[in-house]
């Protein structure tokens, strides 16, 4: 792999919605490149916004734009950011204190594909999930792929990144928080009440649940199917759950 070129796609948010989001985030922006010649009324507004915030606009070939996205259909636009920022445990406890809500997590055990997790943070911004749980570890951590899949929302949902799932886990039940995870035995979760604190195990794609992390679970849900395949995507499972406790809370 090309050094260099690596070194320029990492800290790259590529994709017109990703890309105003950055800018409208909190998130640092050292530049903003723009395809020359593309004309639309959203590259126009990502061009203004970023000129009222002083940030340098490079009108660049679409050819450099390939090369910095990595090949990625990066839509014309791409935003140079600062490192993401990851949040702590508590930062995830008091965004649910301000809302005036009671706590709602995700923690997702090992979930390699970045479009799922760009996907399930996606989700977990449009119903108000207060926070989501990595590990530093055999995870895909958060990236412009990320970022682009998520539509921005990486900007909006905190996201902890965890040296050891398990001990979050404990912690939470300590901060009373109940933690459900997913499997084909379980309770079906569309009669599941997510309205107490709440955090909810996504599997990997493939494994599913860490043994060590389903034991530490205080009970598990189903999703029943009835095809030949008794299986979903991680990020369509996840959406299901979040959506219950969503619905479960009145919401």
């Amino acid at each position: 792999m090309d050094k260099n070129k690596n070194n320029e796609h990492n800290g790259l948010v590529i994709g017109r919605h990703a890309a105003m989001a950055a800018l409208k985030g909190t998130q640092a922006v050292n530049k903003v490149y723009v395809q020359e010649k593309l004309k639309s009324d959203a590259v126009s507004e990502i061009i203004a916004l970023a000129r009222r915030k002083s940030i340098v606009v490079s009108r660049v070939p679409k050819a450099k734009l390939d090369f910095l996205s990595d090949q990625q259909n990066h839509q014309g636009v791409a935003v140079s950011v600062a490192p993401f920022q990851y949040a702590t445990l508590d930062d995830l406890f008091s965004r649910a204190k301000e809302q005036g809500e009671a706590p709602f997590f995700l923690i997702l055990d090992e979930i390699e594909d970045p479009h799922n997790l760009g996907s399930i943070i996606r989700t977990a911004d449009a119903a108000g999930v207060h926070g989501v749980i990595i590990p530093k570890r055999r995870a895909v951590q958060l990236t412009a792929t990320v970022s682009k899949t998520s539509t921005g929302a990486v900007e909006y949902v905190p996201v902890m990144r965890a040296n050891n799932l398990t001990a979050v886990v404990k912690e939470l039940k300590k901060r009373g928080v109940w933690i459900f995870g997913t499997d084909m035995a379980g309770q079906d979760f569309r009669q599941f009440d997510g309205s107490a604190p709440t955090a909810i195990v996504i599997g990997n794609e493939g494994k599913g649940i860490s043994p060590l992390l389903k034991k530490n679970c205080d009970g598990m849900l189903t999703i029943p199917m009835t095809g030949h395949v008794q299986s979903l995507n991680a990020s369509v499972a996840a959406s299901l759950l979040i959506y219950q406790v969503y619905t479960s809370r009145g919401k």
